[in-house]
């Protein structure tokens, strides 16, 4: 995830390309995209942050390109339904997919007969949002630090366990746990809500979760963040260090949830560009940065050919990780 810093919202794309947002001749072969409704295929309910990312991008692409950009939720098969709509679609720039890192990467890692192929089937545009999760313990019996943790753990082996949701969730305290030389049990649960209350409730020693079911609990003081997963800056816990600075593990990479911007193979490059810098312009828009930050998202954005790269080098990093790990999905 390092190389995805330098493309956060703050790299200054306008200056590199001489633009304050995407310009007709930007899309040379393309100049008369878009001239009707584009769909973004959300393949989630409505409310999560894939949505609601997905929703404030369609709503500043409608005000720009005059063209309604309007949201479908087609949510099931852990995003598989949502992923064969779009990479069955015509590749015409009007139907997108906001594809998260399950779509892309844990998918084809953890099954052998999805209905798409994310290799084959899509045309990557841009990478638009990074979550960052936490390793949090309870606050009032639960160690200060990350090495405390660990410590607890190799004191009592094959004693402690965590909770984790989604895949990702759950394949980092596996990565953690193998580097730290600990052992330790996984408590699956079906979501962050979940996830959170398992760890009140003294369920389970310790949680890898996204940070907006903890946030509150923290801040009332009833958990406790020992350290954060990937390295970009979190102003709501500026103490908290990344986990690979806390736990004393340089080797561990960054660790994020993350969504992007795909259309179907076969997409015209001139109308992938025009997409991908209309998304860079609107990420530098004030009111996109405060309704971001208001959902607790955090903007990114990438090249189709740095997004292309980074999610097939992930893809290869996490099959590794899920074959080594042991863990069954249910």
């Amino acid at each position: 995830m390092r190389q995805l810093q330098l493309h956060a919202l703050v790299v200054l794309f306008p200056l590199i390309f001489g633009i304050g947002r995407a310009e007709p001749a930007s899309a040379d072969g393309a100049p008369n995209y878009p001239n009707r409704t584009i769909r973004i295929i959300v393949p989630f309910p409505a409310g999560g942050p894939t949505d609601i990312n997905a929703r404030i991008i369609a709503q500043k692409m409608s005000e720009h390109w005059n063209q309604p950009v309007v949201i479908e939720n087609r949510p099931g098969a852990n995003t598989a339904l949502g992923a064969q709509v779009v990479a069955r679609a015509e590749p015409d720039g009007y139907t997108l997919l906001a594809a998260m890192d399950t779509t892309l990467v844990m998918n084809p890692a953890t099954s052998t007969h999805l209905s798409y192929d994310p290799f084959k089937d899509f045309a990557t545009v841009t990478l638009t949002a990074s979550n960052t999760s936490l390793l949090t313990v309870r606050a009032a019996d639960g160690p200060q630090t990350v090495l405390g943790l660990i410590d607890r753990a190799k004191a009592n082996p094959g004693k402690l366990n965590y909770g984790a949701g989604v895949i990702t969730t759950r394949l980092a305290g596996y990565l953690f746990a193998h580097m730290a030389g600990i052992h330790v049990q996984l408590v699956p649960y079906k979501g962050s809500s979940d996830t959170v209350q398992g760890l009140l409730s003294g369920s389970v020693d310790f949680i890898v979760d996204g940070i907006a079911a903890s946030l509150p609990l923290i801040k009332a003081g009833q958990l406790r963040a020992l350290a954060k997963l990937n390295s970009r800056p979190q102003p709501a816990l500026p103490g908290v260090q990344p986990l690979a600075v806390a736990a004393n593990l340089p080797q561990l990479e960054d660790i994020s949830t993350w969504i992007g911007l795909v259309a179907p193979a076969g997409t015209p490059p001139a109308i992938i560009d025009k997409i991908y810098r209309e998304v860079v312009a609107l990420n530098r828009d004030p009111d996109v940065l405060e309704r971001l930050e208001q959902a607790g998202i955090t903007p990114v954005t990438s090249t189709p050919a740095e997004f292309d790269a980074f999610f097939r080098k992930e893809a290869v990093r996490w099959t590794e990780v899920f074959k080594n790990s042991g863990i069954t999905l249910n």
